[in-house]
Parts: structure tokens; C-alpha cells; sequence
């Protein structure tokens, strides 16, 4: 399984701001590259060059603008890209097509889908039909499977971003009580599983928890993926807690200014906090490096 780096892979990044200190999201997403970036080289120089086939259908502005960056930051990191377009007409069997001829294609070590697909296909479906040990973004049910019943896996890249902000805290988590805010499949659900995987003990809640104040008060970790801004207030949080912040949102501020903020109320939540996770800032810059850790790893298990 590939389970988050051990403490002291990579050193806390931290700066004081009131009582909580601040994971810098940004500088331990760098140094998650530059270990990405030595490795990458290692299986160049080697002859066996890290290559990551993403699939792009149609022309959303977001995905063309997410697929641009990934590959500028593929450049970066010794990572070959290839990018497969299909247009925006192409059906479930057009594109569940050219999953599996990249699944039976000995070249590809590494498979990823932009999104959004087409209104008319159903995006778990095409998910699901990627191969296990090439479904870098860990959206295939099965991989999910595999970390519950503790064998090696690709995980989700927000889920591993979590755990990598959690453990650069430096906090014990077996015993520790951890409380997750949303159960989504790509980030709450594959972050409660980690959580369990490292002893820690977990809470899941979801819209139908009542009370949710009296568990989210109690816990040492404080995730919080549910995409409301605002939503964790000062109250909600144990004197000294973890918490990371995983909602991200554009919305107007008093002054009708449009900013980008997160589920936590920061600058309250921040005075009693122990180290917190800004928006943006946090989590986002972390989920990149984790997905082109995943490629590397998918790459070197490839030609192992």
C-alpha cells in the first residue's frame, strides 16, 4: 500500500501565527517534488523514463487550463505526459474504449481522466475501468479496497495531501481521536481509511450527524472536507487541535470583492488552534505533488 511518508521525510513547515502555527502547504508540496524529481531522473537514467497518459474530452476551460499545468509541471519533475483529446460528443463507448486500450498498452504506467465528462456518461463507471496499478488519482473502487484491507495501493492525491499536512504536525495519531467533516468518496471516505490505517481513532460524520459540535470539539484532528465556507467556527474546535481545511470556495467578501476561502473560519479558529491549514494555501498545492508522486510510484512498481 502506499501509505503517507513516515514522520521526518519531510520536515514541518510552519509559521507562528497567533497561537496556531500555520502548515505551509506550498513548501511541503516542493519538497514532495524535489523527492518526485530525484526519483523521476533515477528511472530515466535508467532507461525506463516515467510517462503519466491523462485523458481529456471536450474542451472545459478548467480541465484545458488543469491539463496545461500538469503538463508544464510534468516537464518539471522528469515526468513524460501525454495528453489523449476526444471531442465533446464522444460517448461511454468511445471513451470507456480508450481507457482499456491504455490499460493493455505496456507503455502506459499511469492513467488519469479530466474532468468534467459529458453530461451523458457516467463518470464512476469510466473511473472504475481503469486499471488498479495505473489509476494514479486512486478513483477506482478497488484501490480504495486494497488500503481498508492493508495491501499496496494508489491513493486519492487529496486524501494523501491530508495525512501529509497531519503528520508534518508531528502528532501521534495511534489513540489519537480524529474527527472527519464530509464523507465524499475522493476525500472524506479515503482519509477516514488512512486515518484507521495508522491506529488513530476515527469519526466519520456526514449531513445527517446531530450535535456535530460535541465530537468536533473532542478531537485531537479536525478534517474538514465539506465545501461550506465558514462552516468550523471557534466553538467547534479542542484548544490545541490540528485542524485541515480541505473546502475550497469562491465567494464575495463584505466588500463584494470575490476571494478564495475554505470550510474553516480562519482567523477565530486560528486563536485556538495548534497548527491550521490555510486557504489556499494548504491543501490545494499539496494534492499536485501528490498526484505526480503517484505517477513515479506507478512508474517504478511498472518496471520493478
Amino acid at each position: 500500500m502506499h501509505a503517507p511518508r513516515r514522520r521526518g521525510d519531510y520536515a514541518p513547515v510552519v509559521v507562528i501565527t497567533q497561537q496556531a502555527k500555520i502548515i505551509d502547504g506550498k513548501a511541503l508540496a516542493q519538497a514532495v517534488k524535489a523527492d518526485v524529481k530525484r526519483r523521476a531522473a533515477a528511472l530515466r537514467d535508467a532507461g525506463r523514463p516515467p510517462r503519466l497518459d491523462a485523458l481529456l474530452v471536450g474542451g472545459d476551460s478548467g480541465a484545458v487550463l488543469y491539463a496545461r499545468n500538469q503538463a508544464r509541471t510534468c516537464r518539471e519533475l522528469n515526468i513524460d505526459h501525454e495528453l489523449h483529446r476526444l471531442p465533446a460528443a464522444a460517448s461511454f463507448q468511445d471513451i470507456a474504449g480508450r481507457v482499456l486500450l491504455l490499460n493493455e498498452d505496456a507503455n502506459v504506467q499511469a492513467i488519469m481522466i479530466h474532468l468534467p465528462l459529458p453530461d451523458a456518461v457516467d463518470t464512476e463507471k469510466i473511473q472504475s475501468l481503469i486499471a488498479v496499478e495505473k489509476d494514479v488519482e486512486g478513483v477506482n473502487p478497488a484501490n480504495i479496497g486494497n488500503i481498508v484491507y492493508g495491501r499496496r495501493s494508489l491513493v486519492p492525491c487529496t486524501a494523501l495531501a491530508v495525512m501529509q499536512a497531519i503528520e508534518s504536525t508531528g502528532i501521534e495519531l495511534p489513540g489519537a481521536l480524529c474527527v472527519c467533516v464530509g464523507a465524499s468518496n475522493i476525500v472524506g471516505k479515503p482519509v477516514v481509511v488512512l486515518l484507521m490505517s495508522v491506529d488513530a481513532t476515527v469519526v466519520s460524520t456526514n449531513i445527517h450527524t446531530t450535535a456535530i459540535e460535541a465530537l468536533t470539539s473532542q478531537a485531537d484532528v479536525l478534517v474538514s472536507a465539506a465545501g461550506v465556507p465558514g462552516l468550523v467556527q471557534k466553538h467547534w474546535v479542542k484548544p490545541g487541535a490540528v485542524v485541515i481545511d480541505v473546502g475550497i470556495r469562491r465567494v464575495q467578501d463584505a466588500g463584494g470583492k470575490m476571494i478564495t476561502t475554505g470550510d474553516v473560519a480562519f482567523d477565530e479558529v486560528a486563536a485556538v488552534a495548534g497548527h491550521i491549514t490555510p486557504v489556499p494555501g494548504g491543501i490545494g498545492p499539496m494534492t499536485v505533488s501528490m498526484l505526480m508522486r503517484n505517477v513515479v510510484d506507478a512508474a517504478e512498481h511498472a518496471r520493478a
